[in-house]
């Protein structure tokens, strides 16, 4: 495909229906282009913001010829879609992301080795595939380490923190499901993202670095200022990352920064990611436009502009009804409902972005009387 050669009237196929799908499919619409979605559950969010829905499971591959057919591209919004089954549809319709990336990234092993390999600097780690590798790994990492499956796992899911011998017992029986990575667990002091969006012609463009608060293993709070000191260095990280992997759309690196100042690449994901969605009003174009702009192969904006500083905030299961007794009396809250119909603990449900301009935090001291 080539530069503008996209035409308003075309459809994107979105592999995916949850939230990043439906935020994706709103930026496409707006833009004059027709959205396709697949995705097993005939309830997902953007099941109601789509031209064409396909229930399908994400891995079958009739479901996925059928969306390429009706499609004239094809993107994700996940990576935990089959690598191999993905490159069948490559070969059939246009699929700027390829499915090289999605295959190293599903692997925390393979992704970890990628990321070594550009020269960016990961997190001390092992492969851990028997009682003697985790044995090593523990000589050579020193208590406490993080054991990971190498597939799968997400918000925390999959992983075991390891502080003594006490537990070997527990992460032997991890070992005998999975192939494991284990980790130093660094003394961390803070956690920070940046995201970024590149097109078919390799220009690319970076949204402000994020600073991140977790809450039990699940992102809490996203903070966006006009300025960050690790932003040059991150950036720099990243460019080295994407000299070794290849990317088109929006991704996001996640970083570690340890209490001494290094910062460490912890993960990357191929597509718009929780900690971007401040960006819809804070930016001048959000993580969900520039992705869409990408994969068509249309220009990228020149610099990405944080309009105000801004704090974005999850609803997970448990938040959202107290924050619908508060939300009637601030105005000022930017509330987004993704449309799941079962409320679950601990499950994404939606988010509230506020525009700071000099302003204090409103939300903050709501949400821990709310939580009380």
């Amino acid at each position: 495909m080539t530069l503008n050669n996209f035409k308003l009237g075309q459809s994107i196929g979105i592999v995916g229906g949850g939230q990043l799908g439906k935020m994706m499919a709103q930026s496409a619409q707006r833009m004059g282009f027709k959205v396709n979605i697949l995705d097993p559950d005939p309830a997902c969010p953007a099941r109601y913001v789509a031209h064409e829905f396909i229930e399908s499971p994400y891995n079958d591959i009739e479901g996925l010829k059928k969306l390429s057919a009706l499609s004239d591209v094809i993107t994700y919004e996940f990576e935990n879609i089959n690598a191999e089954t993905l490159k069948e549809i490559c070969a059939e319709n246009h699929v700027p992301q390829g499915y090289q990336t999605v295959g190293t990234v599903q692997n925390r092993l393979s992704e970890k080795e990628a990321i070594a390999s550009s020269g960016a600097i990961v997190v001390p780690y092992k492969k851990v595939d028997s009682k003697a590798s985790l044995d090593e790994a523990i000589e050579e990492l020193g208590y406490p380490i993080v054991l990971k499956t190498v597939f799968g796992g997400y918000d925390g899911k999959g992983q075991l923190v390891l502080k003594s011998s006490e537990q070997l017992e527990e992460a032997y029986l991890m070992i005998q499901d999975a192939v494991l990575v284990a980790e130093k667990m660094i003394e961390l002091d803070r956690e920070i993202s940046i995201t970024a969006s590149r097109n078919l012609q390799g220009e690319i463009c970076y949204f402000p670095v994020q600073e991140n608060e977790h809450r039990n293993q699940i992102l809490f709070k996203t903070s966006v200022k006009k300025s960050h000191e690790y932003s040059e260095q991150a950036i720099a990280e990243v460019e080295k990352i994407i000299s070794k992997i290849h990317f088109v759309g929006t991704f996001t690196v996640e970083f570690f920064i340890a209490k001494d100042g290094q910062l460490y690449v912890n993960e990357i994901a191929p597509r718009p990611h929780n900690s971007g969605h401040y960006s819809i009003e804070a930016c001048n174009y959000s993580q969900f436009d520039t992705h869409i702009l990408s994969v068509i192969g249309y220009s990228l904006p020149k610099e990405i502009v944080l309009h105000e500083e801004a704090v974005m905030y999850n609803l997970l299961g448990q938040d959202l009804d107290a924050m619908e007794s508060y939300f009637p009396r601030h105005p000022e809250w930017h509330v987004h409902v993704y449309g799941k119909e079962v409320r679950k603990h601990n499950r994404k449900m939606g988010h509230i972005t506020l525009l700071l301009d000099g302003k204090e935090d409103t939300y903050y001291p709501i949400y821990e009387e709310m939580m009380k």
